[in-house]
């Protein structure tokens, strides 16, 4: 799309999307890309919540943080079509691909401080790398470097999972990153073909959208299996809304969340003499 001036100055960022530019208000150059966002930033509050109430590990909760600054990052960059939104967008995508990393890999590195350590100092040098040079066909190809890592742990979880629920949490994990990345390369490669429909399809829009759910999906399966690793008695349960977390099983249409119900020790009566059992919770 052709550089417009605005409230936020001509476009400066290598990427415009299909679709119009302020068509919709001054203020925000794609519209649609924008408020696209929003749904992730809803999934990645109930993760984080759920992380904090049944008492994850720390990682889990960065993770669902991470999930919501990458949604602000990019509603900051489509509302602007500015270099540095547009670098607000990209880098914490790596961030985040090296978070999955860790999280995946770590219960079985044996040298717990090596993995972080390199993860972080890799993520410092990109981000300065990334602030002072133009990365157009390089970022993308770094990135697409990155996510093939996440796959061979994620399929040893996923043979390793006897509960159907949690599987079909995987198969839904798959199904939208591919719809999505169909709404994407359509996005981008036809779009000088839907600019003359009466109608736009939005397909960028609806890839923020379906990624919001993948990564909801993806974050929910790995608590669900580190639940297991821990010993708890993990489920999952259909929920309607923001209820339903904490063992408590309601029914849904909306979305999955999994509950670490962990295994408790029976309270001693009167009649009962000797010591309580210990919690398997660590």
């Amino acid at each position: 799309m052709e550089d417009l001036s605005s409230f936020w100055g001509p476009v400066t960022s290598t990427h415009e999307w299909c679709e119009l530019n302020y068509a919709h208000s001054s203020y925000i150059a794609e519209f649609f890309n924008t408020i696209s966002n929003v749904p992730c930033i809803i999934l990645a509050l109930i993760g984080l919540v759920t992380a904090l109430r049944q008492r994850f590990e720390k990682r889990f909760s960065v993770l669902h943080l991470s999930n919501m600054i990458l949604a602000i990052g990019s509603m900051l960059y489509h509302a602007t079509l500015q270099r540095l939104q547009q670098q607000g967008d990209e880098t914490p995508m790596v961030w985040e691909m090296l978070l999955y990393i860790y999280i995946l890999y770590s219960p079985d590195w044996h040298y717990r401080s090596t993995m972080p350590t390199f993860l972080f100092l890799y993520g410092a040098v990109f981000a300065v790398a990334h602030s002072q040079v133009r990365f157009d066909i390089g970022f993308k190809v770094h990135y697409a470097l990155l996510c093939p890592l996440c796959i061979p742990r994620m399929y040893k979880y996923y043979i390793h999972t006897e509960e159907k629920a949690a599987k079909q949490l995987a198969k839904l994990y798959v199904a939208t990153l591919v719809m999505a990345t169909i709404c994407w390369l359509v996005d981008r490669l036809l779009c000088k073909n839907i600019s003359l429909w009466h109608f736009n399809p939005q397909g960028h829009a609806l890839w923020h959208v379906l990624m919001g759910f993948n990564s909801y999906f993806a974050n929910t399966f790995l608590m669900f299996c580190r639940a297991q690793q821990r010993g708890w008695d993990p489920k999952v349960e259909r929920i309607l809304g923001f209820q339903g977390y904490g063992g408590s099983a309601k029914r849904g249409k909306l979305m999955s969340g999994a509950s670490a119900n962990k295994a408790r020790a029976p309270r001693p009566t009167h009649r009962q003499k000797g010591p309580r059992q210990q919690s398997l919770d660590p």
